[in-house]
């Protein structure tokens, strides 16, 4: 058994990993392993870049339906043996299609469609989806959410992110509308019309703290005299990023009517989330971005190929102007710690993330809200301080925002946590959901995998002999996507025994080989753009 010190299991929790779960992971036994490997199967880009960058910390209770799979104990082998209808049934479990009504009076919106999934591999899932259309304003936002250190921070940043976003853009006129409805209390006109699926989850109980403190939030933008007109959509995301988070923040310190609020503040501020987040109006796409989400425009040239479109930089280790970034916050004497083994003070993958209080706050303040709160449960993990831990924050959720004018060519647009990254280029994405709409193999996507080049054969080089196209399973393209990611062997096909094992991991195995997979396929529609030409 490999040996663990308690700095290690530590930083397991900062991506992160709870301790209860690491001492799990550390009895993998060795045949399994090898089963894994003869079935084709290999550590995950996240595994093999160190366990550090773990997700399997659960701090709540559990959410929406477990993957029926087997936890593995001694001397019993984990069955492979789904048949496929078993696999389709995983795999289609959270898939959603929705097609965009035309709101009356309001014109055709820019996206005709969506389509999303998502695929557990911790348990509970610590990814998080959202999608709604803005009602007292134009247009529609889509956020995907990565928690790490268990699902509170994405659970709640899920249901509260857009609403800031969409109170940002309102006018002053629709925001004393609303404020004189909460006065008089009269029914307040509904801000978002959300898309859920019915496995997604909602925080009850924290309801009247959230609502409480958006209604502040806008009594502040009323308070401004430049918010007649309401926020540009790239300001308005950007002030919704940075607020949530300072909310986030102050309702961990605050003192709070009951000890599950107190309990579920703490969580969701010592827990962290990335997110992604797109708002699509009549003309373009804006995007803002904290931590390794990511959002990828598909788009579609006069000879029939496609190009990914980046719309999002990864922020982690990988991204040099972010690590820069990082480090010029920080004194000369600490650039070789702010990011060390491509993390933050050697522990957290992603560069940018909502909660993580502990790279956030002064070490008095950790000390002080822990002090308070010694009477609840299942705190421990929290009472740990990152080395080398001199001059915080260390940390932020500002986005990094970007926009794109939507052009005839523009197709969809694909947003995803790192689960599917980890997996798939953004141009082998791009090049399945074209396939998947178009019904067309692109042979240019046929590459071998880099980690699975065959004898023989240069890392890198298209097959010489393509592989048909391999059969439309599902009607979902974000299924589409999961599918192939978690399938795809080194000849560009779905191979079908690989895919059941990997729905048949045990759950103290499977992060090892993949992460949570949360996909949303946004399709554009085309007469709105044509509109837009002329």
């Amino acid at each position: 058994m490999m040996s663990v010190t308690v700095s290690s299991l530590l930083s397991h929790c900062a991506k992160g990993t709870a301790l209860p779960h690491l001492l799990s992971l550390c009895h993998v036994q060795r045949g399994m392993a090898s089963q894994c490997c003869c079935l084709g199967l290999r550590p995950s880009k996240a595994w093999l870049r160190g366990p550090s960058s773990h997700r399997d910390c659960a701090l709540g209770p559990g959410v929406g339906p477990r993957a029926p799979r087997h936890s593995s104990s001694a001397g019993e082998d984990p069955d492979y043996q789904l048949t496929p209808a078993q696999v389709d049934g995983i795999l289609q479990a959270n898939e959603q299609s929705v097609r965009v009504p035309e709101l009356e009076g309001r014109g055709q919106s820019a996206v005709l469609r969506f389509e999303s999934n998502q695929l557990a591999a911790n348990t509970p899932n610590e990814d998080r989806r959202s999608s709604a259309t803005c009602l007292q304003t134009r247009g529609m936002m889509f956020g995907v959410f990565d928690g790490h250190c268990g699902h509170a921070c994405a659970q709640t940043v899920s249901e509260r992110l857009l609403y800031y976003a969409a109170v940002a853009l309102m006018p002053q006129r629709s925001l004393e509308e609303i404020e004189d409805a909460v006065e008089s209390r009269r029914p307040v006109p509904p801000l978002l019309q959300w898309y859920k699926h019915h496995n997604d989850y909602n925080y009850r109980e924290s309801s009247p703290l959230y609502a409480e403190h958006l209604r502040l939030f806008w009594q502040e933008l009323l308070a401004g005299e430049e918010h007649l007109e309401g926020m540009s959509p790239q300001d308005a995301l950007d002030r919704a990023f940075r607020r949530l988070d300072a909310d986030i923040s102050l309702e961990a310190q605050a003192p709070l009517e009951s000890d599950p609020l107190r309990s579920a503040a703490l969580q969701t501020a010592f827990a962290g989330s990335t997110a992604c987040v797109a708002f699509v109006d009549g003309e373009g796409v804006h995007v803002a971005n904290a931590g390794d989400c990511r959002a990828v425009l598909g788009a579609q040239a006069g000879d029939g190929s496609w190009s990914a479109v980046p719309l999002s930089r990864d922020h982690n280790a990988t991204n040099g102007v972010e690590v820069e970034r990082v480090r010029s916050r920080h004194p000369e004497a600490e650039q070789d710690t702010v990011v060390a083994d491509e993390r933050l003070l050697g522990i957290l993958m992603p560069l940018r993330a909502f909660g993580d209080v502990r790279f956030k706050w002064s070490r008095e303040l950790q000390r002080s809200v822990l002090e308070d709160a010694r009477d609840l449960e299942d705190l421990a993990v929290y009472q740990y301080t990152p080395p080398n831990y001199l001059t915080p924050p260390y940390l932020e959720a500002a986005p990094e925002l970007t926009y794109h004018r939507l052009r005839p060519g523009d197709r969809f647009l694909i947003l995803a946590s790192d689960g599917l990254w980890d997996m798939l280029e953004s141009q082998e994405a791009v090049q399945l959901v074209a396939e998947h709409l178009t019904g067309l193999r692109q042979q240019g996507a046929l590459f071998a995998r880099e980690w699975q080049v065959g004898a023989g054969r240069a890392r890198g080089q298209p097959l010489e002999c393509p592989a048909p196209a391999a059969p439309h399973l599902d009607a979902n393209s974000a299924t589409h996507l999961i599918r192939h990611a978690i399938g795809l062997n080194e000849y560009g096909e779905v191979d079908q025994e690989r895919l059941a094992a990997m729905l048949s991991l045990p759950e103290d195995t499977a992060r090892m080989y993949r992460d949570d997979i949360t996909v949303t396929v946004i399709y554009f529609n085309s007469n709105t753009m044509k509109e837009q030409e002329n």
